[in-house]
């Protein structure tokens, strides 16, 4: 799948960061998004904007990046890849982090390069 055909949603609570991620997106050609502000409007969203990938912060309120995860890979009918943004890069976190089975981690602030390459290898099998 090519990048223009993706379908991405950014969840981080983070104004500035979320602004910040969907330019990095729109500078990779990225043209299908949608933002959502914490766990919580993101899971609302899935279902109506069907994201290909899910870029998502870890550390969020009401709901964190781990609850979202669990709860997004509870849906039998989920195939959507995760990568997980986090500008915590600690053992403790990317040990709660990964056997969530998202594709990749991604310490804030992402490079336009590492972002490109995650969202590739996470589109590569769809």
């Amino acid at each position: 799948m090519k990048l223009s055909d993706a379908r991405v949603m950014v969840v981080e609570d983070d104004a500035l960061m979320r602004s910040f991620t969907v330019s990095l997106l729109k500078r990779l050609g990225i043209v299908h998004m949608h933002e959502s502000a914490d766990g919580t409007a993101g899971l609302k969203s899935v279902s109506t904007f069907r994201p290909d990938v899910v870029l998502t912060d870890i550390h969020m309120k009401p709901m964190d990046g781990l609850e979202f995860v669990k709860r997004l890979n509870s849906s039998p009918s989920n195939h959507t890849r995760v990568i997980f943004m986090s500008a915590d890069s600690s053992r403790e976190t990317l040990s709660a982090a990964l056997p969530l089975g998202v594709v990749a981690y991604i310490v804030k602030p992402p490079r336009l390069a590492d972002l490109k390459n995650k969202i590739e290898a996470a589109l590569a099998d769809l």
